[in-house]
């Protein structure tokens, strides 16, 4: 059997007879044997309502058996559930819901009940076929999302999509739930939140505030989010510390992209976060772009789309919720949207060949959700509005427009999932429309969740008038809410009737998050990633016992961990810490030294330009004739600026894993294997080295 099959569900009627219940006998014994208390009105196994979908892994399927009460809300039933199978054969069933198939032709029943009432769901496998079949049942009762929508208040519907931020409260960070805040969520009904580092500082503690988060929910489970893509973008403080997407387009292995999709969805999961902002499918075909950079796969959209893919498999094998982003593609920009308003001004056939494929490629995979980019695409839509900032004219950004978001995204690529927008705090944003007009504009573009909304109060009632006004249809914002509750079931995001012991919760968080096993795939990542990019027959540097090394650069840009890294290896080290062009007295310092390894770390166009200190302490340390090795700490571009460099390797990362790999590289006991995800320019725009070099010893 494949280690992962999809599911197939019949469109026939599989029964007219609805098993609703047990007989009274089987009854009144489960009253005897201690059975659950007979106060909701039904049971149903998730799978069964016919929105839900979920994938066979290594061959088991997780059920969930909710409870339905009398306004339709649904709970996990977590007290005395039965789980049976009728023919073990074909698979057998654990008491957690959790179905193993066995590889053997045939069909069974997995049964569900509480010892009032049951449900049942057929699994068929058909191995010439290589299929396994779920037969849904029918009827009334499976229908829990379009019941629960109508039991709704406005209020409610609006609430499942408000995702605000509380990094602060009242000037302190947020590191365990404050008493206004879990009254805010109550008070708006808010459907989710997301987590930054300044509330993550371990797990022991993340842990209790993400379980804090969902008691403060009512109905319905929260999605608790984080933007944890790996390396730049890290917002867990403790854990697995991954190099980040370029440099796992470096290592062009589908292989470690999935482990890390899986590591990452693991510790969020122990973590109690059940959605992750990522991966990013952004192209990165602009050396100049100030806000993706590495934390793309890369310059190529088939590289960035099946690496993209499988790590979006991993994170589905741990039941985290993906996301990509930032649609339709913020890769080509040279604007940071945090800031100001980019333009990406290509037609669709350019647009459908570089930036929207890994989108539409990622859909077809079923990816959870796409994030959107609050970046002007006038070839896709061309409508100007009047800025509020300054009254000026300007392009209407993606994340507002009908034409991308519904137009594009939903009729013609065809998405099902959930819309989320970029953070509606943001310059581009917040500046140009105010937070009000943006979160209308962006519900009736299609947005379903509004990331970040500034000001909670404000922007809810700001929807609530919307809708009363007739500027929002009702139908537009609950057509949102049934893809959020789609999306609840489909990644097991529901509230229990009992929750697990937070003792026990804990324990396991501190268990899984940054474990032995996750270290090492962390290590096998950064080694595998250092791109090896010049070599003057230089390396792997023969060093003597008596010979001297100078490692040049600026704590600030952590060049100290390279110099850290490098005693490691020799004795006989010395560090000058400088950003800037080096003394008379600190050129005397490293006279005598053989040889010179000088870190360098940019993040924008004006870190790596010739003139810029970093570049100008390194082409001095060129000129001095002694051999030098420069280590691009982020961007592998920092080159373009001392092309007569020695050697120049690039780690993509300021993580210790990278710095260790990188200097195991440079003394030899690292043998680089890694392949530039990225065109680097010369400064007239010709082509210095070309995506996909990388040289080895």
């Amino acid at each position: 059997m494949k280690k992962l099959l999809k599911i197939f569900s019949l469109s026939i009627i599989i029964c007219t007879f609805i098993f609703t219940g047990i007989s009274e006998r089987g009854a009144n014994k489960a009253k005897a044997d201690g059975g659950a208390s007979p106060k909701a009105n039904d049971l149903v196994i998730d799978l069964n309502v016919p929105e839900v979908s979920r994938d066979v892994a290594n061959d088991t399927l997780k059920l969930n058996a909710l409870h339905v009460y009398s306004d339709v809300h649904f709970l996990l039933a977590s007290k005395n559930i039965k789980w049976r199978s009728s023919n073990k054969n074909v698979a057998s069933v654990d008491q957690n819901g959790k179905v193993t198939l066995k590889g053997h032709n045939g069909k069974t029943f997995i049964y569900a009940s509480d010892g009032y009432r049951q449900d049942r769901i057929s699994i068929q496998y058909k191995g010439n076929q290589d299929k396994i079949v779920v037969e849904k049942q029918h009827g009334s009762r499976y229908d829990l999302i379009n019941k629960a929508i109508n039991h709704m208040t406005l209020e409610e519907k609006v609430g499942q999509m408000l995702m605000p931020d509380f990094r602060t409260w009242k000037g302190k960070n947020v590191t365990q739930m404050q008493p206004e805040i879990a009254q805010l969520i109550k008070d708006y009904h808010i459907g989710g939140v997301i987590l930054f580092r300044e509330n993550t500082v371990s797990a022991d503690q993340t842990i209790r505030l993400t379980r804090a988060y969902q008691d403060a929910a009512e109905k319905y489970g929260m999605l608790v989010s984080v933007d944890q893509e790996g390396g730049i973008v890290t917002r867990l403080q403790t854990g697995t510390d991954f190099p980040g997407n370029m440099a796992l387009g470096a290592t062009r292995s589908e292989e470690l992209a999935g482990k890390v999709g899986k590591v990452i969805g693991e510790e969020l999961q122990a973590d109690g976060i059940n959605m992750d902002f990522g991966p990013v499918m952004d192209v990165n075909v602009n050396p100049d772009n100030p806000v993706i950079g590495v934390r793309s796969f890369g310059a190529d959209p088939q590289l960035v789309t099946d690496l993209g893919k499988a790590y979006i498999n991993g994170l589905h094998q741990t039941n985290t919720t993906s996301t990509a982003k930032h649609f339709p593609g913020h890769g080509d920009t040279a604007v940071d949207s945090h800031i100001g308003l980019p333009e990406v001004p290509y037609d669709m056939d350019r647009l459908q060949k570089v930036e929207l494929y890994p989108f539409q490629q990622a859909m077809n995979a079923g990816i959870d959700a796409i994030m959107t980019a609050h970046v002007t695409f006038p070839k896709i839509d061309d409508t100007k509005v009047i800025s509020k900032k300054d009254g000026t004219e300007i392009s209407l950004p993606a994340t507002l427009s009908y034409k991308v978001l519904t137009g594009l995204m939903r009729e013609q690529m065809g998405f099902k999932g959930v819309i989320v927008t970029d953070a509606m705090n943001m310059g581009a944003i917040v500046e140009n429309f105010g937070p009000v007009d943006a979160a209308i504009r962006a519900v009736n573009a299609g947005a379903d969740i509004l990331l970040m909304p500034v000001g909670v109060e404000q922007v809810a009632n700001g929807l609530y008038d919307a809708v009363s006004s007739g500027a929002i249809p009702e139908s537009r914002i609950e057509q949102s809410v049934k893809r959020i509750l789609t999306l609840k079931l489909n990644r097991s995001i529901v509230k229990s009737e009992v929750e697990p012991n937070i003792e026990d919760q804990v324990a396991n968080a501190l268990k899984v998050v940054g474990s032995p096993e996750h270290k090492q795939i962390e290590k096998e990542v950064a080694a595998k990633s250092i791109t090896l990019v010049k070599n003057d027959q230089l390396l792997p540097l023969q060093v003597a016992k008596e010979d001297k090394i100078a490692v040049v650069g600026s704590s600030n840009y952590y060049v100290d961990s390279l110099f850290n890294e490098v005693k490691k290896h020799h004795d006989n080290v010395i560090y000058i810490n400088t950003s800037t062009e080096l003394t008379a007295n600190q050129l005397n310092q490293i006279k005598d030294a053989k040889y010179i390894i000088v870190g360098t770390y940019t993040s924008s166009v004006a870190g790596r330009a010739p003139n810029a200190s970093q570049m100008l302490m390194t082409k001095q340390l060129i000129a001095t004739g002694k051999p030098v090795v420069a280590v691009g700490i982020r961007n592998p571009y920092d080159i373009m600026s001392y092309p007569n460099v020695g050697a120049y390797l690039v780690q993509y990362s300021y993580n210790k894993a990278s710095f260790e790999a990188s200097v195991n590289t440079i003394f030899g006991q690292n043998k680089p294997t890694g392949k530039l995800p990225v065109t680097i320019y010369n400064q007239d725009g010709s082509i210095l080295y070309n995506i996909g070099h990388g040289l080895g010893y």
